[in-house]
């Protein structure tokens, strides 16, 4: 099936006992037992499963091409369950650029537990070097947030199974619609589902799809069971929903954030607009090649001082100055304020979650509040 006939039909199952064509809501958090102590309907108490939860893992599995997904209650908890399935003292590979909430929590939560090195990913010769025998996992994420960075999957996987070492790409920019990192590669893909599958920034949730069933998968399957950070049946319903529109969602949010960019790109008080879809991105020709569509995100920098960047932030009306992505408005962020102190990101920059307002009012929206500075 093509992706539009996968979105609407692999998480809806029409109920036996009324016919509706809408999957019910199961709110129970226990089943009952068979007169022989099993569980006829498959199902025992709700941490280890439930109908919702179920529907959802099995359009967010065909979605990616893998055979098997695993849903958490946020896109932090899904990461973490990577980290908690590894050996103590196993070795991590990060990028240099990544979402920040899950590079704290390697930091805060992982520091003698397990060893990491943030690097350049894309750096063949670094990433080789970086590698050491108790190597377990390399991260990848593409597009980065918030630098909009490619990494090239295909020679980072080659490395990796050259060196028998996992690779996890956190695929939440691109969405599958517009990249499938299993098929570059990837043993597992990540996602923040509380952005583009959710889509209208009123719902949280995460989503780890496996390439294939292995030891290491039914570890992560036991993080998830044992440590319960699971989505809701309320939850796990509408982010079913919301995946039926999915691809003519992300399809908007991709065509008014290449028509922004172009925009953006001549401006004469913007000093550099960072987009996959520019032919000025420095690994645009890497995203051509694994990439199908670029995605709705976008970074550009003004040039002025950090007060000018924030005196745009604070003069937009159609943008929403505030963090997260994917939703149908859109959202604007000055990014290193959110970061930390020991953020890489220009403090003259701002990060751009396009939305699916008319492409006319988002320019004539941000060229007013660029006029102020």
């Amino acid at each position: 099936m093509k992706i539009e006939t996968i979105a609407i039909h692999a998480g809806n199952h029409t109920d036996e006992q009324s016919k509706a064509v809408v999957q019910p809501i199961i709110l129970s958090t226990t089943f009952e037992r068979g007169a022989d102590g099993g569980y006829p309907g498959g199902y025992m108490y709700g941490r280890a499963g439930n109908p919702n939860r179920k529907a959802l893992e099995q359009v967010l599995a065909q979605l990616e091409g893998g055979v098997e997904a695993a849903s958490f209650s946020s896109g932090n908890a899904a990461g973490m369950a990577i980290f908690q399935s590894l050996q103590p003292g196993t070795h991590i590979i990060l990028p240099d650029d990544m979402y920040h909430g899950l590079r704290n929590q390697v930091k805060q939560l992982f520091t003698g537990i397990l060893e990491f090195d943030f690097i350049d990913v894309n750096d063949k010769a670094l990433l080789q070097q970086r590698i050491k025998s108790n190597t377990g996992l390399i991260w990848v994420e593409t597009p980065s947030n918030p630098l909009l960075k490619i990494t090239d999957v295909r020679k980072v996987s080659a490395i990796a199974k050259q060196h028998n070492i996992k690779l996890v790409c956190d695929n939440t920019f691109a969405t599958p619609i517009c990249q499938q990192p299993l098929e570059l590669g990837a043993d597992v893909v990540m996602h923040s589902a509380t952005k583009y599958f959710g889509g209208h920034s009123d719902l949280m949730g995460g989503a780890l799809i496996t390439k294939e069933k292995t030891e290491w998968w039914e570890k992560i399957r036991q993080v998830q069971e044992s440590g319960g950070a699971i989505p809701s049946p309320m939850d796990c319903y509408y982010l079913v929903r919301s995946i039926k529109t999915l691809p003519y969602r992300v399809r908007g949010h991709i065509q008014n954030a290449q028509l922004l960019a172009e925009h953006l790109e001549k401006h004469p008080k913007v000093e550099k607009v960072i987009y996959p879809g520019l032919a000025s991105h420095p690994q645009y020709e890497v995203a051509k090649s694994q990439m199908k569509s670029f995605g709705g995100m976008l970074s550009f920098t003004i040039k002025g001082s950090e007060d000018d960047v924030r005196k745009v932030a604070n003069s937009i009306q159609l943008f929403t100055q505030a963090t997260s992505l994917g939703g149908v408005e859109s959202l604007i962020e000055h990014r290193a304020s959110v970061e930390g102190p020991d953020t890489k990101t220009p403090r003259n920059l701002l990060r751009v979650s396009v939305g699916l307002e008319h492409i006319d009012d988002l320019i004539a929206d941000i060229d007013r509040a660029l006029s102020f500075i």
